[in-house]
């Protein structure tokens, strides 16, 4: 799938990539509504439209992954809510052995993630993830999230990266494009990202359901 010879970095996210999506989805999509329509005394249906209109108006952009803005805009103490489902914090699998078949291969690792830093810590907190790893960088960090070009003039220059030897590992074909048009070399997608769901499509990129269909790749380089 790759001429892993060419690849120095490989860059990967987190939440879908590494770490089964299933925690974040039904966090935001269960949790969230659910506590909202308790605290305002609303319809689950209510809530659940609410904070559908609220996530959309903001999509695509940092505030959308940002934990201090929906804590504002909704009204809940969005950290407390995430201690409260941290065993289903899971990583992949298949994330760890793939982590270190890079390592063997020589290939730089770094974690690349629109999730709050709080978030990020929680999940490293819970997980051996930070082991298989590194560098990490949150998007909070640059200001701009991973859509933007400028987050990925940001990542070149802050890891003195050679884009074209890079790359990407996402489970979202949009911030894939994001890359590619950066001048990321090379993408990935992931077409299972939660556990629960149905496995996605990708129109544009190549995309997997199991690293360890690129180990033999690795070992040859």
């Amino acid at each position: 799938m790759f001429p892993w010879h060419a690849i120095d970095t490989v860059l990967l996210d987190m939440d879908g990539t590494l770490l089964d999506l299933h925690f974040d989805n039904h966090f935001w999509l269960s949790l969230v509504p659910r506590t909202l329509s308790q605290s305002r005394g609303i319809s689950n249906e209510a809530a659940q439209q609410l904070v559908r209109e609220a996530y959309d108006s903001v999509a695509g952009t940092l505030e959308w992954y940002c934990l201090d803005y929906w804590q504002a805009r909704l009204g809940l103490d969005i950290m407390a809510l995430h201690r409260t489902l941290t065993d289903r914090i899971q990583l992949r699998q298949d994330s760890m052995p793939f982590l270190e078949a890079l390592k063997k291969a020589g290939k730089k690792r770094i974690l690349l993630t629109n999730a709050h830093p709080d978030s990020l810590a929680l999940k490293l907190e819970h997980t051996e993830l930070g082991a298989g790893l590194d560098a990490m960088l949150s998007s909070h960090q640059t200001g701009y999230p991973k859509e933007s070009p400028l987050f990925w003039q940001d990542v070149i220059q802050r890891f003195a990266l050679d884009p074209k030897r890079c790359l990407f590992i996402d489970d979202s074909e949009a911030i894939l494009n994001a890359a590619k048009k950066a001048g990321i070399g090379f993408q990935l997608g992931i077409s299972n990202p939660d556990s629960q769901q149905p496995n996605k499509l990708f129109h544009d990129f190549p995309a997997i359901h199991d690293y360890r269909l690129l180990y033999q790749e690795l070992e040859r380089g």
